[in-house]
């Protein structure tokens, strides 16, 4: 059975599963009450660490981190620099994201690594003569002009610098992925399935020798081993994070972008630098949100829409129903009109993030939802917050036996990048340049209106949906963590499993696993996943006024890690929608 017919068989099983759950489960010597709101199974249970990927692989390095002493940062890292090998879909050294840390004494921080045009990148970089978008090669999503800087390398430096336990060394963390590239892992049937005839991958010299076999393509428990990335890590292992700026590595990029009439140079790299930022912050009916500031939209717009919601009483309505996806659409809509108009880069444009996160600014947006019909994104756009202030991506989720935690999201952009392995590297070369508004007021490849403030510039970064987030219990203690890859469904897959958990007493695994909607503004239409709106659903919202895409898709792969209140024990749950794992000790 194909991949895409096995996860329709699956959850087409869930869907059953969720309309038709149990009140109660056999458990020995007695029936013990079970919530019947979700359909699943149940987390993994460990007292100790947690890890949460999407490549089981990457999630026993980090355990193994943490049983050597490492803290969650450490284990991060690992992680982070294993998904590169074992995972190139996304997992990277060559793109860049941004790291959610709250320790155990309640600090919290950001790590912004998020990748920067190179000093070439002007405003009309990606338009020809006649002020069109450009096509193919040479556009914002493919080829060797649609990468910006990396700044995954740098982002966990810094992370390690600043937070880490100080029980293990940089060679050390890399350690693990070096070996992974140079011994080689046995190819799923997933990557398999990616890899065959990829036509992106195929035009590019060695990203076609190393990820498609020169045209003979890998088979499902085909090793693959990829040297030349092994000796990056290596060189990185004796030369440090600034190695890939400033060293072999980083002269060997800069190289075959020169061959290939590519925009960055090795001066761009030795100016790349990550960044910490604050956390944005708010409540949900009393529990707090933490979530990501720009250049990160999702942190705010997850906010402003939690906002919206919370005058209302979701927890009344079945968690199913189309009375709560109307008032969820809603929601989105007008959070997502507001992502166009207002976010960019806040070291470049002024962003109204104050304002956007008010709860009365929210309360201003609910006078505008009408709870019996849809409104149309014609006539919703940007509102007017105050306070102006100074669909390939992968998550993972860590907490330590200290209680420290990690959430973070990278990425390369769309599949595999921008197709490019840099000659000599190993390392996949991001295609983020297209999460700028290469066209204001034009869809880039997830179909998204952006606006002036995320216009094309040198040395900008480009907006984001990324958006890991903790969101924390009454007395302050840490509830759970959770993030999820998706571009703009990004931020309302974290959204539904947030209400899915707090308005919805589902546990993380279930919150992750319930079918998801998407709206995004424009265009003006939700989008469901196969068998996740059942037919009265879909006539109810239609008769509302809603219009739904035709051809239903599964959105995300959320990772995400729970504290049991009473036991402390680590509840790990891996998006059933692909072939992560949660992995603790």
């Amino acid at each position: 059975m194909s991949a895409p017919l096995l996860r329709t068989a699956v959850f087409f099983l869930l869907a059953i599963l969720f309309v038709n759950a149990p009140l109660t489960r056999l458990r020995p010597a007695a029936f013990t009450p079970r919530v019947a709101s979700a359909a699943s199974r149940d987390p993994v249970r460990a007292s100790h660490g947690m890890v949460a990927s999407t490549n089981k692989l990457a999630s026993e390095v980090g355990v193994d981190i943490l049983k050597r002493g490492g803290n969650a940062v450490d284990a991060a890292i690992a992680v982070a620099f294993a998904l590169a090998v074992t995972y190139p879909a996304a997992g990277n050294l060559g793109g860049g994201g941004f790291m959610l840390i709250r320790l155990r004494d309640g600090r919290t921080t950001a790590i912004d690594y998020r990748e920067m045009a190179p000093a070439a990148a002007t405003r009309n970089v990606y338009l020809d003569a006649q002020g069109n978008l450009i096509k193919g090669e040479g556009s914002s999503t493919i080829g060797y002009r649609a990468a910006g800087v990396p700044g995954t390398v740098a982002g966990m430096a810094l992370a390690l610098r600043k937070y880490g336990s100080g029980r293990l060394t940089w060679a050390q963390l890399a350690e693990p992925a070096r070996r992974l590239a140079s011994d080689g892992f046995t190819i799923s049937y997933n990557l398999a399935n990616s890899l065959d005839g990829n036509k992106l991958l195929a035009g590019y010299a060695d990203s076609k020798r190393i990820f498609l076999n020169n045209g003979r393509y890998f088979k499902e428990g085909d090793t693959l081993r990829q040297p030349e990335l092994a000796a990056t890590f290596a060189r990185l292992q004796r030369g440090g994070a600034r190695e890939f700026y400033e060293g072999e590595t980083a002269r060997l990029i800069a190289e075959d972008m020169r061959r290939n009439k590519g925009l960055m140079t090795l001066a761009d790299l030795r100016g790349y630098e990550a960044k910490e930022r604050t956390p944005i912050r708010t409540t949900y009916r009393g529990y707090e949100i933490i979530s990501m500031p720009p250049p990160s939209s999702g942190g705010a717009v997850l906010i402003e829409m939690l906002n919206i919601l919370e005058g209302y009483d979701l927890r009344g309505m079945n968690w199913a129903s189309s009375e709560k996806y109307h008032l969820v659409t809603e929601a989105m809509r007008r959070a997502f009109a507001d992502r166009a108009e207002y976010m960019g880069d806040t070291d470049f444009v002024k962003v109204p993030i104050a304002g956007l996160i008010d709860k009365k600014y929210a309360e201003r947006q609910r006078t505008s939802i009408n709870l019996e019909r849809a409104s149309t994104s014609a006539e919703i756009g940007a509102g007017r917050p105050t306070g102006y202030e100074s669909e390939e991506t992968t998550h993972f989720t860590v907490v330590d036996a200290q209680g420290n935690a990690v959430s973070n999201t990278y990425t390369l952009n769309l599949g595999f990048g921008s197709g490019v392995t840099a000659k000599g590297t190993g390392v996949l070369l991001n295609n983020e340049m297209d999460d700028f508004a290469a066209k204001p007021g034009t869809p880039n490849a997830f179909g998204l209106i952006q606006g002036e403030r995320n216009a094309v510039a040198p040395r900008k970064r480009p907006l984001s949906a990324m958006t890991p987030t903790f969101v924390l219990r009454k007395d302050g203690t840490l509830w759970f963590t959770i993030g999820t890859p998706g571009g703009p469904t990004i931020i309302n897959t974290v959204l539904q499993a947030i209400i899915n958990i707090v308005d919805h007493d589902m546990n993380i695994q279930q919150a992750i696993d319930a079918p998801r909607i998407h709206h995004q503004w424009l265009p003006d239409e939700i989008a469901y996943e196969p068998y996740g709106l059942s037919a009265d659903t879909q006539r109810a919202l239609v008769g509302r006024g809603h219009k739904l895409v035709t051809r239903p898709r599964y959105m995300g792969d959320a990772h995400g890690i729970m504290i049991e209140e009473k036991t402390g024990m680590r509840l790990g749950a891996s998006d059933s929608r692909n072939e992560g794992a949660a992995v603790g000790y």
